[in-house]
């Protein structure tokens, strides 16, 4: 699965073939999140992605009613995402595995940077990744920092966790930070009680791996951050990936590290 060419992958998730997350799929691959929402409250995301660039670094925005991403030959931003989250004033009324069914002239897509693009570098650096050791989701988590308001839309920031060993952790840091528009390094290292997560074992989203003795927990700001901030805003819909159901581009993360160069 890891060598498989993102198209590839896109057509599977098209056809129903590939319906889990994408956390370790595509390593060498762009990943992100998405958000889809009517073009009248478009602006005032957009502006919530700007004072919030580490939550929601913007990868790119397609114009109202398009659907196929640049950074995807023949992608379709409807179909090619394992699942599909749909909100109702502010509430998840349905999953679904297609949203092509419910598309609108109007809808305007915002693709946002994730941090399964930095864990091939991660990886490479020869620090272990738990949750992609397991075939598991990465456990994400409501904190107490809050976002800067835009708009209709705030709320907490939501953060991704890996354990790290404790030898490992400023070369996790330093890695990440080479990604800025993949939420870059770390928000917070080590007591999660400071961020108010109160039971690390129980993430808000995604599945706990342990925290072994030697191990350091690092949170990284996290693309699901819009999915909390949509159970604030009470907007009539906004459809967002299912956490840990990326879009996987066509854009190398080699590439991608070279264009900030």
């Amino acid at each position: 699965m890891k060598t498989m060419l993102p198209s590839e992958l896109r057509n599977r998730i098209r056809t129903g073939e590939h319906r889990s997350h994408t956390s370790g799929v595509c390593q060498d691959y762009v990943q992100t999140n998405l958000v889809v929402l009517p073009k009248e409250y478009a602006f005032d995301f957009l502006l919530f992605t700007t004072r919030n660039p580490k939550s929601c670094p913007i990868v790119e925005v397609l114009e109202a009613g398009e659907f196929e991403s640049e950074y995807g030959k023949d992608s379709d931003i409807r179909t090619d995402i394992p699942l599909y989250h749909v909100y109702e004033h502010g509430q998840l009324v349905e999953k679904k595995t297609r949203i092509d069914d419910v598309w609108r002239n109007d809808f305007v897509t915002f693709l946002i940077g994730c941090s399964f693009t930095f864990e091939s570098q991660l990886i490479k650096g020869e620090i272990p990744l738990r949750h992609i050791e397991e075939n598991k989701n990465v456990a994400m988590y409501k904190t107490n920092i809050q976002t800067e308001k835009a708009g209709v839309f705030q709320g907490p920031m939501v953060v991704s966790m890996r354990p790290v060993p404790d030898h490992l952790v400023q070369k996790a840091a330093d890695i990440t930070s080479l990604f800025p528009k993949m939420h870059g390094a770390p928000v917070h290292i080590g007591d999660p009680t400071e961020i108010g997560i109160g039971d690390i074992t129980r993430p808000d989203y995604g599945d706990f791996v342990g925290i072994k003795e030697g191990e350091t927990p690092m949170f990284w700001a996290c693309g699901v951050t819009p999915q909390a901030v949509a159970l604030h805003a009470n907007i009539p819909f906004m459809i967002t990936h299912a956490p840990g159901h990326m879009f996987v581009t066509d854009w190398s993360n080699e590439e991608y590290l070279n264009e900030g160069k």
